[in-house]
């Protein structure tokens, strides 16, 4: 088990400095500095900054109680300096992950093999495509290709010396991916849906782009919910009061408890998220008659709004397109962000302009015989993966030119 405290093995090259990259072990964001953590991290995507993570481990939602013990590696020049650094996290089961692999887990163990513990590359709880690789820009294309190789080196040494039967990067950009395909990672795609903002002015002129039977199946939700008796606020910043999050927190545990039998953040997390990042939160929140009954929690990034959480009190026709996709829209237009990413599933949301875009995961396999087994299996799947794209990209409802009706 990592202890926080000892460093990794010595790998790689800095071509820059002729120095050497060390690779650490830390076992909680905590003991990263956070500016430096946030210098490789980047400003683009708040999942991967040092407030996110801290706030999933000082609440308690990503610890080892939860299966969630943090391992991340942090790669170090020869002052110490934080040169890249990747989340890391041992893992005891599957849960939270959202690519799926409790078929191989099975499948090892019936076997005769020991799946759990893995380790796991992602951002706990949050299917949101990102870098993973953190490396710090700044250093020639050689230094930062130095660090990153390091960064993957030292996720496999690591996984030799605790002895754990696989590493699963989750959710890599393309970038990321193909580095760890070419390091001998087995690859997979999955399929996500987003929206792009094509330069659009208004709500109206995104909707001009649609064909007229999905224009006016929108245009009718939203005129529905306008009408009725619920009033929606997109909350950000220092209008986040405790009561919005007292409220949403229930939203999510009910709307957790249904789909999934619990909730795997808990009401610590969302306070800190709350104190600490108010900023890069947008929170819609739904008012029927003085009480709050819905709301969608989004995270605002340099040029994308993720889609992330949405809860209920009880069922509202339209309210859940609205509060979650149509609002989401109107926020990125106004803000002029590039995308809305939409997160894990749900093929209704092509009809409301969200469109399939492949997803990556890499997986280093320690057993022969077994990742010989996945191997296989990627490729069986691989063929399927890209014909349901393909199948989902036909439901488009955009018009065939393109363009804004006139």
């Amino acid at each position: 088990m990592p202890d926080g405290k000892d460093s990794g093995p010595t790998l790689g090259a800095d071509p820059e400095a002729g120095g050497t990259i060390t690779v650490k072990v830390l076992t909680g964001i905590g003991l990263a500095d956070p500016q430096e953590w946030d210098a490789c991290a980047g400003p683009d995507n708040p999942f991967l900054s040092h407030a996110f993570l801290l706030a999933l481990e000082e609440s308690g939602s990503a610890i080892g109680r939860t299966g969630w013990q943090p391992s991340h590696l942090a790669a170090l020049d020869g002052a110490g300096r934080i040169m890249g650094a990747v989340p890391l996290y041992l893992k005891n089961h599957s849960y939270g992950e959202y690519v799926f692999d409790h078929a191989w887990a099975y499948a090892y163990e019936r076997a005769g093999g020991q799946y759990y513990p893995k380790l796991q590359c992602a951002v706990p709880f949050t299917p949101v495509p990102g870098p993973r690789l953190l490396v710090r820009p700044g250093a020639s294309i050689q230094g930062m290709e130095a660090v990153a190789g390091a960064l993957i080196q030292g996720m496999e040494e690591v996984a030799r010396r605790y002895g754990v039967s696989s590493v699963h990067v989750t959710f890599p950009e393309e970038g990321d991916w193909r580095r760890l395909g070419e390091a001998g990672w087995l690859l997979r795609e999955g399929v996500q849906y987003h929206w792009e903002n094509r330069g659009y002015a208004s709500f109206d002129d995104f909707l001009g782009t649609l064909n007229s039977r999905k224009r006016k199946t929108i245009r009718k939700e939203r005129r529905e919910v306008a009408e009725s008796s619920v009033r929606l606020h997109s909350l950000t910043g220092a209008d986040l009061k405790p009561e919005h999050w007292d409220a949403f927190y229930r939203f999510y545990l009910e709307t957790a408890d249904r789909k999934w039998g619990g909730g795997y953040l808990n009401r610590a997390f969302f306070r800190l998220l709350g104190e600490t990042m108010a900023d890069r939160v947008m929170l819609v929140m739904c008012e029927d008659n003085g009480e709050w009954v819905a709301g969608a929690l989004n995270l605002i990034g340099a040029d994308a709004l993720y889609g992330r959480n949405w809860g209920s009190d009880g069922s509202y026709r339209f309210l859940h397109f609205e509060a979650c996709y149509y609002r989401a829209l109107d926020f990125a237009i106004e803000r002029g962000l590039g995308r809305v990413e939409a997160g894990a599933q749900g093929e209704h949301k092509i009809q409301r302009g969200y469109l399939p875009v492949p997803t990556y995961s890499a997986h280093w396999v320690a057993d022969p015989g077994f990742r010989r087994a996945i191997a296989d299996y990627l490729r069986r799947e691989r063929p399927g993966v890209a014909a349901e794209r393909e199948a989902l990209m036909e439901l488009s409802p955009y018009r065939q030119d393109g363009l804004p009706e006139q």
